[in-house]
């Protein structure tokens, strides 16, 4: 959106203008006014412009100097002529001189007013012609012409003196025509428009370039909509700024980090209807095998915070419809919709997991191997399924949050809420990534341990600033979820652990069932 700023657009503003020597310039508006003036004399006249000795018509000068002369005529007045003639070109000067004060904007000043019409007067004095000139009524005084000596005029841009060269006169003030730049790329306005911003002069275009967003995605202007208004939608997160027709044309969003996918960079395929941007696409785990080493290092997580899980909990990875198909089959559980993305499993099933991670072929995945595996119950938890092709920090958050789903499980805590449940599993899952964005800010004495190991799984060895970025946003996302479980759960549970802290706070949930205030 164009910012608050006062800003005007002025047409034409500028003139160029060469200050010379007062005997060389002419007074081309003064003699187009006085030309008029000659070209009435005919009807005031009461006749034709015939010559009364000659009965023929003078000749006539063409355009801005036509002109029309007559034989001497009987006087009205008993004045001298010399007199009246002077009083007539004093009067014409004086207002040609105040209508030029009245014009707004940039003219280019003359400093041979006076030469002008001096010269004038020398040719109306010829004797053999004398022009008629009609009576006007006396005008109004008005406000002398500033006069510029020599080297009076100072550019506005340099500060230095602009003498008898070119200049410009815009905005009240004066400058040589290389002087008058624009403020953003600070090449000169040559141009007959250009923006103003406050005292600032734009190109247009630049202007335009500053102000008017464009498309992250088709990288052009974003339109306006029937008002005439620029409307586009923009990430509360990335703040990546888009045309509202993209929701709807099928640009792919990445399934990660919900960006959506520019004209000039391509996503890769997961084959199961979504996509992952490239900086996802670094840190992705692909397989069950790939995403061991996390998965016990979250479950050293738990340990360290005094939550040790006994059970050893199968954990698989799986494509999307294998997920949506476990959910049919699960009898209990809520699940956040549209999108799930891990599932703390507690009946019997057989499950297809990808037992080798694929490769990149082009812009998709290709040569996945996948097995049948039966699930079968031992415990209260029977598996943890989740979501190939994420991020390693959004994997783990998950596996985070259905760990707690198991550990609550395993402890006895039955029929929860799932504002309740969801609740806290939210809040696992946010401390765990923030044990691995901002180690050592929180949690410190209890997760250090758990911090190291899980610092390990890294592909890098340690947190990149990609992934950082991208964990920054996982926490953004848990914290203002909107969904009355995920979202209001989480913000019930987290004040309620930050009050009391994680021990007290789960045992209170153990005896009433809900969240201590």
């Amino acid at each position: 959106m164009a910012d608050a700023t006062q800003i005007h657009h002025l047409s034409q503003p500028c003139i160029y203008g060469l200050s010379a020597p007062p005997n060389t310039e002419k007074k081309s508006r003064f003699m187009k006014w006085l030309s008029k003036i000659f070209k009435g004399s005919g009807g005031s006249g009461g006749g034709s412009s015939r010559s009364s000795s000659a009965g023929g018509r003078h000749p006539q000068f063409l355009e801005d100097e036509n002109m029309v002369w007559r034989a001497p005529s009987r006087s009205l007045d008993d004045r001298p002529r010399a007199s009246k003639d002077q009083e007539e070109l004093d009067r014409a000067l004086a207002f040609s001189l105040s209508d030029d004060l009245k014009r707004p904007g940039c003219k280019r000043r003359t400093d041979n007013d006076e030469n002008t019409a001096k010269g004038l007067q020398d040719s109306l004095h010829r004797p053999s012609y004398t022009p008629y000139m009609p009576s006007y009524p006396d005008y109004p005084p008005y406000d002398p012409v500033p006069f510029y000596p020599r080297g009076y005029r100072l550019c506005s841009g340099c500060n230095g003196e602009i003498g008898y060269g070119n200049y410009l006169g815009c905005m009240g003030t004066f400058f040589h025509p290389e002087c008058f730049c624009c403020r953003s790329c600070s090449y000169p306005i040559t141009e007959h428009e250009f923006s103003l911003s406050g005292k600032d002069p734009y190109h247009k275009t630049c202007f335009k370039e500053l102000t008017h967003p464009k498309c992250e995605v088709c990288h052009q202007f974003i339109p306006t909509n029937t008002a005439g208004l620029i409307e586009y939608r923009c990430h509360p997160f990335w703040s990546q700024k888009y045309c509202p027709s993209h929701e709807h044309d099928q640009t792919a969003r990445c399934c990660s980090c919900e960006r959506l996918e520019s004209w000039n960079t391509r996503y890769i395929a997961l084959g199961d209807g979504r996509s992952l941007c490239l900086e996802c696409m670094e840190s992705a785990i692909m397989d069950t095998g790939d995403c061991q080493p996390l998965y016990h290092a979250i479950r050293d997580y738990y340990e360290g915070m005094n939550m040790r899980i006994d059970q050893q909990i199968p954990m698989l990875l799986v494509e999307r419809q294998a997920l949506n198909e476990a959910i049919v089959g699960e009898k209990n559980g809520f699940h956040h919709m549209p999108e799930t993305r891990g599932l703390c499993l507690s009946e019997e099933q057989t499950v297809t997991s990808i037992l080798r991670r694929p490769r990149i072929g082009g812009h998709r995945l290709v040569g996945m191997r996948t097995q049948p595996q039966k699930l079968t119950r031992r415990c209260e938890v029977t598996a943890i399924l989740v979501l190939y092709g994420l991020p390693r920090l959004l994997t783990g958050a998950i596996l985070a949050h259905e760990l707690m789903h198991g550990w609550l499980r395993l402890k006895g805590y039955r029929n929860l809420s799932p504002e309740v449940e969801e609740g806290i599993c939210q809040v696992l899952s946010y401390m765990w990534l923030e044990s691995e964005v901002m180690p050592g800010f929180k949690n410190m004495a209890s997760t250090s341990t758990a911090s190291t190991s899980s610092f390990s799984t890294s592909k890098k060895g340690k947190t990149s600033d990609v992934e950082k970025k991208l964990g920054e946003f996982f926490l953004h996302q848990i914290a203002h979820d909107a969904s009355p479980a995920y979202g209001g759960g989480f913000r019930s549970a987290n004040a309620a652990v930050n009050k009391y802290g994680l021990r007290r706070t789960l045992d209170h949930i153990r005896l009433t069932g809900s969240f201590p205030i």
